[in-house]
Parts: structure tokens; sequence; C-alpha cells
């Protein structure tokens, strides 16, 4: 996401050159599949995913089924191979996300990867800025497509990408050839851009961009706005703002499509909101009433896409506090804001067939190198009952889980078994328990809090003379922080949410 909206260029002469979809066929042979479509009206709130979690276990214990996951972007600058995170540790591969996704679709869910965020866009390093070969760029886009199954992918595009016209006459070219690939292949290919705002609308180079996509023939399904870190010193009401701004979008999109209905302009409309405190300050402070209003209006309004940055931030552990990214700043209950914009999401078919997963207890207490056990129960709550496997996801190191039995007829139960080891790490973790049938699946969650074991803080302490780059951890006032890229000098804790240090948590 984005921390300061710089000045803004106001022009960009759209290029139209063609390029032959033939050339991404060319680059796997990786086949399309008929991904589920993306509900008409969705809450998709970003999950943080360089933090370790489990999206999966935190999607089941907020209750928002859909997560836009952020972010994917290369290693290096002018590198056409991408990551999650930019981490060559975090590859696009079933080994990184690939079992929590398949959870989140098998609960009715879904992930939207999302290409860019700030780190990337300011670095040089979105795949589109990074790569200058447009095929190559269009394969990045297929291989998340195919690898995880997913209908729709998110472009975040801000700060220095959005100045960078050859940049996004490339990234468009290369949407235009996934999206004939997936119309060849019987499959649709949902695009949404995630753009910085003012409180009236995107500013002329984000308006410029959408006119380059539909220059190229992309399809654009939605266009998400930030609307959040205006720092224009002014008094905000956060949500009167949403409106605004969203109304300055419809104003402008429908002049680049004029032929489409009021209706469908708004349909096309995505809000990001910064729950809490954003990177402004207190002045821009997005409460709990604001989402209630957001809310109320976004469904009279039929937009697309709720949103907000990010789903660990939906707490209220630091409250009176300024922007971090584990919590909002605010005084909340856990999942305040995901309860309020859960209830959005539309446009599915309730199964005929459905149960439901409950796990007794909820919470447990254990001390590194013991055990607990929790009971597992289902429950047919519509129609007939169908066999429902069982799994488990959200395990820290040195947990391990199992079930039994491993599948039961929904009414029936399992008893779960969670070990530890005497090196898993202290602390507080969401457990999912996963139910999936031929029809539904649903989870529950356990609260597991592991007492006496080792401790996070492994890293070496920072120092002030030290030179450190992208990766590297030092321990510094009882938290581990690793460095995004290089810095020296910089202490951490005192960069913000957006600066060179992200904090690992307490050790």
């Amino acid at each position: 996401m984005m921390r300061r909206m710089r000045t803004l260029r106001s022009a960009l002469t759209a290029a139209a050159t063609a390029v032959a979809a033939l050339g991404l066929a060319a680059t796997t042979t990786a086949p399309a599949q008929a991904a589920t479509p993306t509900p008409a009206h969705v809450f998709a709130p970003y999950f943080e995913a360089w933090t370790g979690e489990s999206p999966a276990a935190l999607s089941a214990a907020s209750g928002a089924k859909h997560l836009t996951m952020g972010f994917i972007q290369t290693a290096t600058k002018g590198s056409c191979t991408a990551y999650w995170n930019g981490d060559t540790s975090m590859p696009l591969a079933q080994s990184t996300f690939g079992a929590d996704i398949k959870t989140m679709q098998q609960r009715g869910g879904d992930a939207i990867p999302s290409f860019g965020g700030y780190t990337a866009d300011t670095t040089g390093t979105e795949i589109a800025d990074s790569c200058t070969d447009v095929n190559q760029i269009a394969a990045v886009y297929q291989k998340v497509i195919t690898t995880y199954d997913v209908s729709r992918l998110d472009m975040d595009i801000e700060i220095d990408s959005l100045d960078n016209t050859a940049g996004i006459d490339r990234r468009n070219k290369a949407i235009k050839i996934v999206q004939d690939w997936g119309a060849a292949n019987g499959r649709n290919i949902e695009i949404s851009y995630t753009l910085p705002t003012t409180t009236r609308g995107p500013a002329a180079n984000g308006t410029a961009l959408l006119k380059n996509a539909a220059a190229n023939g992309v399809r654009v399904d939605v266009v998400n706005l930030m609307t959040f870190d205006y720092y224009d010193n002014a008094a905000h009401d956060m949500a009167n703002d949403t409106k605004t701004a969203a109304q300055g979008l419809v104003d402008q999109l429908a002049k680049i499509y004029p032929t489409k209905t009021q209706q469908q302009l708004w349909a096309m409309v995505g809000i990001i909101e910064m729950i809490g405190v954003d990177d402004f300050g207190p002045a821009e402070t997005f409460s709990l009433a604001n989402a209630r209003t957001v809310y109320d209006w976004a469904v009279s309004k039929g937009i697309n896409t709720l949103s907000f940055w990010a789903l660990q931030r939906d707490n209220g552990s630091c409250a009176g506090g300024a922007a971090a990214d584990n919590c909002s700043g605010i005084a909340q209950n856990t999942w305040d804001f995901s309860h309020i914009f859960a209830p959005f999401t539309s446009g599915t078919t309730a199964p005929a067939n459905d149960f439901s997963v409950k796990a007794t207890p909820a919470a447990a207490t254990v001390t590194a190198g013991g055990s607990t056990t929790a009971t597992v129960s289902t429950a047919v709550t519509a129609g007939s009952a169908e066999t429902v496997n069982l799994s488990v996801s959200g395990l820290p190191a040195g947990v391990t889980a199992t079930l039994s039995p491993t599948s039961v007829t929904a009414g029936g139960s399992s008893t779960l078994t969670l070990n530890t080891a005497t090196t898993t790490v202290s602390g507080t973790y969401q457990i999912a328990v996963n139910g999936a049938s031929a029809s539904a699946g649903h989870a529950a969650v356990i609260s597991l809090t592991v007492n006496g074991g080792a401790t996070q803080c492994t890293a070496g302490a920072w120092a002030s003379s030290s030179v450190y780059t992208g990766g590297q951890t030092v321990s510094h006032k009882g938290h581990t922080w690793k460095a995004k890229w290089w810095t020296t000098g910089e202490e951490p804790g005192t960069t913000g949410e957006w600066g060179v240090w992200q904090d690992l948590g307490a050790c």
C-alpha cells in the first residue's frame, strides 16, 4: 500500500501496439482450468504475506473468506523472476501458500494475489517495471493463475510505478495476452487495479494508467481506491472522503467507458480502507463508525470490492499508537472491522447440503514439549449428511497435529491432538481445523498458547554503525526486525510501517 502521494504527472499517450497471444502459449505448457469466479460483491482484506502466518488460519479466525495477498515482486531490479515479497525462499509454487489457498477455496473463499505494493513500486522490483519482456511478464501472471487456480489478479500500482509509462504499457500488454489466453481456454481472468486517490478521485496519472489499459484492449474489472494517506493536512471524515473519492472515480470511468451505465460503472469500484490510524497520523483515522457507514453506502451503490489494509492490523493491541503492521492504533476488539465488512460478500449460492465445524475447547495453553487435545464436532445445517474431510492449517514450527479420524459423516466428531516440541517458540497461534465436503467447506479455530518455549531473539543486536542488506535480521528493544533493503544508521522501530525495518514480533 502507499505512504505518501507525490506530485503526479497529468498526461500519458496510450500505446496500442498489438502483442500476439501466441507468445504466451510458448512460455508454459500448464493447462488452463476454470477457477471459481470471484463473487459479484466481495470483502477481501489484505493479508501481509511476509509475516509467516497462515492465510487459511487467519481467514477462518476473522471470517474473511477471500483475502487479497500482498505482495508479489522480483528480488532485484531488472529481473523477470517473481517471488512472494521478493523473497527467493518464497517462490510462486504450491510450496508457498498452495495448501492454504486450496483450503480457503474449499471453504468457499479464495485468494487474490497482488503484484506490486509500496516497496516494489519504489525500488524498481514491480514485475512490469523490472522486466522489459512483455511475454515473460505475462508468463509470470499465468504461472500464478495456474499454480493457485485463482480467477483474479490485483495490480497495486503507486508512487514511482505510476509515473513509469513504459512499465504501465508493458503491464497492460501482458495482461491483454493473459486475458486472451484465458478466453481461448474457457477461463475468465479478472483484473483489478489498486490505485492511490485524492478525496475527489484518482489523480491524473491514475486515470492515464486506466486509459492505457483501455487502449491496449485490457478488460479492467475493478479499480480499487486506497482511500487513506491523503497527506493534505486537511480535516477528514474518512467515510465521507471514501464516498467523494469513489464518485470522482466513477466520473472518470464514465469518460473512459462511455457505453457503460452508471450501475455498471459503480460495479467496477473497489474500496480499500486503512483501518484505524493511517500513516499520516490520528487526523486520518478510519473508525468503526466509519466502517459501518461505508458498509451501508457500499451495499447501496453496488460496488464490487470492500477491502482494508490489513487483516493482521484488525485488533486493538496498540490503542493510542501510530500506524503499525500488526495493530490498528485504536481501541477495538480483534476482528471488529472484519465482522462489519464480512457480510458484504455475496453472489454465491448456498449449498443444498451443508454442515458446521466446532472445536471444543476453542483455546488451550501448553508448556513447550507438551500436548493438548480438542474435540472437533460437526453438524448438519442443511440438506443431507455428507462425508467431511478434516485437515489442520496454521501450525507454527515445532507443532504437529493428528486427527482421529480424518474424515467423518456430518454429525460425527473427531479428536484433534496438538503436540509441541521443546523448541517451539513461545506465543499464541491461531490454528484452523478445516472441514471440506463435496458441497461446502467450513473451519473452526483453536487459539493455542505455548509457554516456556524458545524465544525469537536469536538475531544479533542492531548496531547503528553496521550496514544491513535486505533479508538480514537484528534484535532491538525486545523485538526481532528484518531489513527490507539496504540500510545503515536507521533505528528499528522508528522508520514507520513502510520504512526499512519490518517488525517480526516480540522476543
